[in-house]
């Protein structure tokens, strides 16, 4: 490729090979040049290529995607005036050093909606500025994917904010009407929603979702979703907390509760946990599959799960997975604690018509987990059931024992116990 070969390199006649002189990278055509340049994925490096030859001075400006990383938004701003083509397929921003200014977020958002990128990643992770003041979200009309992370206020114009063709977005510490923008989305399909604020609430309305993801969000939540499948919520519940959801087609339910202290404070748990209020908090439709994450501290859950459990008549699988802290940090329930309430749910006799499986992660071997145990043995036709241990508790502990004992009563569920890293359990 024109260079020349190592000193004492000889050739066929004994004297040192020369090289003919010439740039046959620069002789490439330019299509093949500009695949050479994307391998970068980085603009900043590939516009450092200039430095080889003129030629390839202007060659970033034609690159189909352009990511760019840890760019001052001023610069950012020129770049992208520079951009030689009309319609981008990649454009990803990620800054994450300083202050972004409404200002400069207010000029971006611009810029990048007239280079019309088929995906489009726009993260900007600095300390929040001028948070109070409002931003227009223009319309993406080639978009098929979307993600925003910009920390400001974004509203939406009465006209020209479309996303025609979005299927996949994710939007993550903004404050935005929800319910306006997925009805703006008419083919998406993903949403995730990420520390974001929503005025009162964080309102889905939409036809054609079918996975929605909410995390970290304080207020309350309406979902009207026919085709949603799948529903992932990390919810924050104060005492005004309230779920409206209307999806008849859901399959599966990731639900994460928190239930510590600070959540007693601000009376979550006595609002989550009473049973004459969750069956207006919840109003589940009909799904086979109900996975749970419970931050317990050492408190007890089998009066929730089992109220979930009723509400929910049509669960198949249940899967539970509690936090993984044993030690000084857990807090046992006091007596008439609102998470054991009904204290007479260990006794209860119901038909749980449907519950085949049960899987228990970080199991710790607790009375009241053991307890929880017996009542689905004796509640559900169970053929399944699987605990796996927290990684600090051993095998032959005394609540361990008790569930090998438990489980060799019950010789017609197939039970299976396994330690943190997978190891069976054989307690025969």
């Amino acid at each position: 490729m024109g260079s020349r070969p190592p000193r004492g390199v000889r050739g066929r006649d004994d004297q040192v090979a020369d090289g003919d002189g010439v740039d046959r990278i620069s002789g490439l055509p330019d299509d093949l040049l500009l695949l050479v340049l994307s391998r970068f994925e980085c603009a900043h490096e590939a516009a450092r290529t200039s430095v080889l030859s003129s030629r390839w001075s202007d060659l970033w400006r034609r690159l189909p995607e352009l990511y760019f990383s840890h760019v001052s938004p001023r610069a950012l701003e020129d770049a992208l005036a520079k951009v030689a083509i009309p319609k981008l397929s990649v454009l990803d921003i990620e800054f994450s050093g300083g202050s972004v200014s409404s200002g400069d977020v207010a000029s971006l958002l611009p810029a990048a909606a007239r280079l019309d990128p088929v995906k489009l990643s726009l993260g900007l992770w600095g300390k929040e500025k001028d948070g109070d003041q409002t931003i227009e979200l223009p319309g993406f009309a080639r978009a098929t994917e979307i993600y925003l992370s910009v920390g400001h206020h974004l509203t939406l114009p009465a006209h020209g904010c479309e996303f025609p063709v979005l299927e996949r977005l994710s939007i993550a510490r903004c404050r935005i009407d929800t319910g306006a923008l997925t009805l703006r989305c008419p083919h998406l399909c993903v949403l995730r929603i990420s520390r974001c604020q929503s005025y009162d609430t964080l309102k889905v309305h939409s036809n054609t979702i079918e996975e929605l993801y909410v995390t970290h969000f304080g207020g309350c939540i309406d979902i009207v979703a026919p085709e949603l499948k799948k529903l992932h919520l990390y919810a924050t519940m104060h005492k005004d907390f309230s779920v409206s959801l209307s999806a008849p087609e859901l399959k599966k339910l990731h639900l994460y509760a928190t239930m510590h202290k600070e959540f007693r404070i601000s009376r979550g748990v006595d609002f989550v946990l009473h049973s004459r209020n969750l069956p207006e908090l919840f109003q589940f439709p009909k799904f086979s599959v109900l996975e749970l994450c419970l931050d317990t501290s050492g408190r007890v859950y089998g009066a929730l799960v089992l109220k979930l459990l009723r509400i929910c008549n049509g669960i198949r699988r249940l899967k539970l997975v509690t936090n993984q802290n044993v030690g000084n940090n857990d807090e046992a329930c006091t007596p008439n604690c609102p998470c054991d309430q009904p204290q007479n749910w260990r006794s209860q006799n119901i038909f749980l018509i449907g519950l085949e499986e049960v899987e228990i992660q970080n199991f710790k071997g607790r009375g009241n987990e053991v307890d929880f145990l017996k009542l689905m043995l004796r509640c559900a036709l169970l053929t399944k059931v699987i605990v796996r241990l927290e990684s600090k508790v051993s095998p032959s502990s005394k609540g361990c024992k008790e569930t090998y004992n438990l489980f060799k009563a019950n010789p017609a569920v197939e039970c299976n116990v396994y330690q943190k890293r997978g190891k069976e359990v054989i307690y025969a």
